[in-house]
């Protein structure tokens, strides 16, 4: 009985199921943890989907930006993107099941035997892990209750750029998710700057990468997360580990068994 977690899978259906038949996947025995991000950009986003919910139990995915842009899409009036390939879900016969699927999927998974916390961009330095459980559960009951289109519609914005307790609305829901699922860079205060997206040169003034405090005061759990393709997967703060390796980008999907710490690199046949 073995449990990995999976990079940013993005639709890309044919290179899992090679990863998975490397690392000799037990669908009655296995998990797997998905990092978010399991649609778009790729070319089979209803199949990945369809997969993963298949599972059942032996599937933990978290969602990600990309994920929640689907359903922004069909049920908030978000306008597609150029390069999105999200047609396949939204035209399936069973797409409205797999987008009310993915709407009931947490932003946060903690296994306290395996020792690991996941979420897709990572939990910033100025909460507690019991912090952003709680915080997570805010947006999972707006996402899961009867006016889930109102959050989908109020869900964007950079403002406000940091959490405060005393937030309240969808100022409050807006920023928890934007740590969630959005974060790359931020600043002592807690503060983000989501319009970088390169590597980790020629970041902004006073903002550093979300897990650079982890460096001198290390995680309650190892994080896990997505997310930061540009990282290549790779970052040297013990207790965290990167898993996005731009599969959609022609890269490689990266999986990591969490319990010998092993990673096993499948290269992209998108």
């Amino acid at each position: 009985m073995r449990t990995f977690a999976i990079g940013d899978v993005q639709g890309c259906y044919d290179t899992l199921m090679r990863l998975l038949e490397r690392l000799r996947f037990d669908d009655r025995a296995d998990t797997l943890w998905f990092v978010g991000d399991l649609v778009n950009r790729g070319p089979a986003s209803a199949e990945t989907v369809r997969f993963v919910k298949h599972l059942g139990e032996h599937a933990i995915a978290v969602l990600g930006n990309h994920d929640l842009h689907l359903l922004a899409v069909r049920h908030g009036g978000r306008a597609r993107k150029p390069g999105d390939t999200l047609d396949s879900v939204l035209e399936a016969p069973d797409g409205d099941e797999l987008i009310d699927w993915l709407r009931h999927r947490p932003l946060i998974h903690r296994d306290d035997a395996a020792g690991y916390v996941m979420a897709h961009a990572g939990i910033p330095h100025v909460w507690t892990l019991s912090l952003a459980e709680r915080l997570a559960e805010e947006v999972q009951r707006a996402l899961r209750g009867e006016e889930f289109g109102d959050f989908l519609r109020e869900m964007y914005g950079n403002r406000p750029a940091g959490w405060t307790e005393g937030l309240a609305g969808m100022d409050r829901l807006r920023v928890i998710t934007n740590y969630l699922v959005r974060m790359r860079l931020i600043n002592e205060s807690g503060a983000l700057e989501l319009e970088f997206n390169g590597g980790l040169d020629g970041l902004p003034k006073g903002y550093f990468p979300w897990f650079e405090p982890y460096r001198a005061r290390p995680p309650a759990q190892k994080i896990v997360f997505g997310h930061w393709a540009a990282l290549g997967g790779y970052v040297d703060v013990p207790s965290i580990e990167a898993l996005d390796t731009g599969c959609v980008w022609g890269n490689a999907l990266t999986a990591l068994d969490l319990e010998t710490a092993e990673r096993v690199v499948e290269p992209s046949v998108q």
